[in-house]
């Protein structure tokens, strides 16, 4: 097949991109580079070792250009992160929407049907919580008096007592708390609306939390992974949020890859937008993921410094049966391997802070 990766040149694009060409796929990366993970230096180097488009992807005579002879578009690009503040949010929505709203109108014009979308976790918000008394709740936001107090864990909206943690499926009720989350679930909503109206097929890949090598750095833009070791390699100790007990499931970024080829094999049906957890099945928490990379660094141990950022959740753990069903997709990196692994990965060089 001909595909067209959409921010192929970025973390996760990249690594798509490889392991479609090693499968002999005809890869097409299209990429903006923009500065808040690319800075100022160029193309990254792997992007020669496929077709590449430097270019936006809100560009509609680019995509008429680029859309005859493709078959399927692998939509990666966007802004991440949680990002600097709500001064952020007209980049989220233009980038993320927008660009998504116009790559959904080409592939319409060129008679495209088939779509894999990078989705994300945050459109859940707060995971899956059970009371022992009222069975699966949905807890409310997290007051700050309580996080400032050193009481993280969410209570039961009904009775106040505290909850238990468990897999959160996608057929939960969605919950985004924060810019970037908001814009998340517009693009599902979107290009549900572009399937129904189109015949068209889409995949929502839900990837949960996401590291490995490539991953960008120094930007308000990466992940807790990227932080935790560019501070190690500062010679300075992590400062792992609340207690560091917040529960995540970190997916290498490889598996996200391979996840991401086995969709462009499966049809997901006609008319409709399929979401899959894309995760390890191996949850852990922050400090576990400080802990192992401080000991895989030889660094100073984390400190845990409290507090939480605004719309931050407590616990994302993912139910990982539906991509094993539908997609026959298990995670083969473990998580000791992989924070090992990251700990000495290339990454992208440092790159501006200014979106």
């Amino acid at each position: 097949m001909r595909i067209l990766i959409t921010g192929g040149a970025g973390f996760i694009g990249s690594h798509i991109a490889d392991q479609l060409a090693a499968d002999c796929h005809d890869v097409v990366v299209l990429d903006a580079l923009l500065p808040q993970a690319h800075g100022s230096g160029g193309a990254p180097a792997w992007t020669a070792e496929h077709e590449f488009v430097e270019g936006d992807v809100r560009d509609p005579e680019l995509l008429a250009r680029l859309l005859p002879g493709v078959d399927a578009v692998c939509h990666q690009a966007a802004m991440v992160g949680h990002g600097v503040d709500p001064s952020d949010a007209p980049l989220y929505a233009s980038h993320n929407d927008y660009g998504t709203a116009v790559l959904l109108a080409a592939m319409h014009a060129a008679g495209l049907k088939w779509l894999v979308l990078a989705g994300s976790m945050v459109v859940y918000g707060e995971g899956r919580y059970e009371c022992v008394e009222h069975g699966v709740v949905r807890p409310g936001q997290r007051r700050v008096v309580d996080v400032d107090a050193g009481r993280f864990e969410p209570p039961c909206p009904v009775c106040g007592m505290p909850l238990r943690s468990g897999l959160v499926g996608e057929d939960a009720p969605l919950d985004p708390r924060s810019t970037y989350a908001a814009t998340k679930l517009a693009q599902e909503h979107l290009a549900a609306a572009w399937a129904r109206q189109t015949g068209g097929s889409v995949w929502s890949m839900r990837y949960h939390n996401v590291y490995g090598p490539r991953m960008p750095r120094d930007t308000p833009y990466a992940g807790v992974a990227s932080i935790f070791r560019s501070a190690l390699e500062r010679g300075e100790a992590p400062r792992v949020m609340e207690d560091g007990k917040q529960r995540r499931d970190f997916v290498h970024v490889t598996d996200i890859a391979r996840a991401n080829v086995l969709a462009l094999a499966a049809n997901a049906g006609e008319g409709v937008l399929v979401p899959v957890n894309v995760c390890s099945g191996e949850p852990h928490t922050i400090g576990d993921l400080a802990m192992e990379l401080s000991s895989a660094m030889d660094g100073p141990p984390p400190v845990v410094v409290g507090g939480a950022r605004a719309g931050d959740v407590r616990h994302v753990v993912a139910d990982p049966t539906r991509a094993h069903e539908l997609l026959g997709f298990h995670a083969s990196v473990r998580f000791a391997d992989g924070v090992k692994a990251f700990a000495t990965d290339p990454l992208r060089t440092s790159v501006t802070t200014t979106p």
